[in-house]
This record gives C-alpha cells, structure tokens and sequence, in this order.
C-alpha cells in the first residue's frame, strides 16, 4: 500500500499579473514573476550577443531574439513532475548536478564527505550520452568520462534503525542529575 500526500497551499498561490506595459495593453496580463525573468534574460543575451557580434542584421535577429522568449516562456511554466517549481528551476538544477556534481551530506554536516563518496562524473552523464556511445565520439567521450569502476564503494555497513523510545519522568531526570559530577566554579582573578 503507497501512500499519496496532497499539498492543498498550492490552491492558495494568487500569481500577480501586469496588465499594461509602456502603454500596451496586455489583456489579460503576463504573469509578473514570468515577465521580470523574460526581460532579465532577453537582456543578458541580447547585451552579450551584441558586445560580441554587434547589432543583428535581417538573418541574425532570430537567434538574437527567439532564445530568451522561448526559455521565458517555457521556463516560466509549471513543472509537470514537482508542481511547485518552474520548469526554468528543474533545468537549472539538472544542470548544476551535471556539472558539479552531488556532494553526501554526512550526520547532518558533521564530517565531510570523501572524494570516494562522490557520484562520479561517468555515473552523472552516462545516462544521458549513451546513444553517443557507438559514435565517432565514443573514444573521446569514454576519456572524458573517466575509468569505468563499476559500484563505488560505500561508506560502512548499513545502520538498523530499531531504536525504541523512552520517556523519563521528572524523577529520573533529577536522579541524573545527583549522578552527573559537579565542576567547581573558577574565582574570578583565576586562570
């Protein structure tokens, strides 16, 4: 038997909508968050594309323009698969685990987690470059990847998790209490 939870905060989201721009009426409204990201990026690309390459021409004005309108417009969508996230934060996250990787979080922070208990790069990206496999660049990519070590080793034998809980009254607590030695107080002027 699975259990299902539901998240009901989500009926409770109101999305702010700009109506007008400039002047423009936008009918029933762009969605604010959507429409700042839109900017922001169509910014970014078309001040980058132009230190590098200047002002579009005819031909180029596609590629100047076409790219932040589909990533905004896409991006700002819900996720199918985590219905609170955009689809723009589920790239953004797959990308940043491709590229750098997952680091284990060890007792809560406590120790480090060592080189060895890192995914590695092949385990990262083999999945998603198999069909390259049979292809000129397999060699190539097969360097790239790094030696093929099959399951990395772990970090110990698994934990049971047979714990029982206890619930100490006030009497026992104070009977700890007697037990746990005192520490004499240092006098001031003391080192």
């Amino acid at each position: 038997m699975s259990r299902v939870g539901h998240t009901y905060t989500r009926h409770f989201e109101l999305d702010t909508r700009q109506h007008e721009l400039l002047g423009v009426d936008l009918g029933e409204g762009a969605p604010r968050r959507a429409l700042i990201v839109g900017l922001v990026l169509f910014a970014a690309w078309f001040g980058g594309l132009v230190l590098l390459f200047g002002l579009p021409g005819k031909l180029t004005f596609t590629a100047y323009f076409v790219p932040p309108v589909l990533v905004s417009v896409y991006g700002a969508q819900q996720s199918r698969a985590v219905e609170r996230r955009w689809n723009m934060t589920r790239w953004a996250l797959g990308i940043r685990y491709l590229v750098l990787g997952h680091r284990p979080i060890i007792c809560g922070g406590q120790r480090a987690a060592a080189r060895s208990e890192w995914i590695t790069r092949r385990d990262r990206w083999a999945p998603r470059l198999a069909f390259l496999a049979e292809s000129p660049l397999g060699g190539p990519l097969d360097r790239w990847l790094g030696p093929d070590d099959g399951a990395t080793p772990g970090a110990g034998a698994p934990i049971r998790l047979d714990s029982r809980p206890r619930l100490y009254g006030p009497d026992a607590v104070a009977k700890a209490a007697r037990r746990r030695p005192t520490i004499p107080h240092q006098k001031k002027g003391e080192q």
